[in-house]
């Protein structure tokens, strides 16, 4: 019979303690978590611009001493736009590669992601210019409108493909000490 104290490591000299692993599947349970919190958060941010964009259409000028509607409006919508931005250039710098690293297989669905980025970059950047220029409150209901379905239709897919793998130990391993701002952006 095998003395099974033999072939254990003394606490001290193993690499991986249990308090180590429950950090690591801590952290790793976090990544699924946040990505779900930051898509949340974004749309809140999405009907805040939305908010906006009624308030400054339903509005007079703004006296001397009040808030601009319209000034609101292009803080909103462009906070809006920076956030995703942002969230998505985390995402292309960091999380897809630590799984493309990880998971080639799920190549095909990173190239469909990163598509989505530019095409929501690109819906951003007709809002931003449409808020600069002044755009009526229809004209920019209707970038929002486009951006919401878009955007909407890549986050269910993400969290679809990738909440599994965000769940795996190695994930958790390759992405441990990286911020998550960094990673999933500003709202993370």
């Amino acid at each position: 019979m095998t003395d099974p104290s033999r072939d254990a490591a003394p606490p001290a000299a193993r690499p991986d303690t249990d308090a180590d692993i429950d950090t690591d599947t801590a952290r790793l349970v976090a990544w699924g978590q946040e990505l779900r919190s930051v898509h949340a958060r974004l749309r809140d941010a999405l009907e805040v611009a939305r908010e906006a964009v009624d308030s400054a259409g339903d509005a007079a000028p703004a006296p001397s001493d009040g808030a601009d509607p319209r000034r609101l409006l292009g803080l909103y919508c462009h906070g809006f736009c920076q956030a995703l931005e942002g969230h998505h250039r985390g995402e292309d710098a960091t999380v897809f590669t630590a799984l493309l690293d990880l998971r080639p297989d799920l190549a095909g669905v990173v190239a469909e992601l990163q598509r989505d980025h530019r095409l929501l970059d690109h819906l951003l950047g007709e809002l931003s210019r449409a808020v600069d220029a002044g755009a009526d409150a229809a004209a920019l209901d209707r970038h929002l409108d486009g951006i919401d379905a878009v955007m909407e239709t890549h986050f269910r897919y993400e969290e679809k493909r990738l909440i599994a793998v965000l769940d795996e130990p190695a994930l958790a391993v390759a992405l441990a000490g990286t911020d998550r701002r960094a990673a999933l952006g500003p709202l993370a």
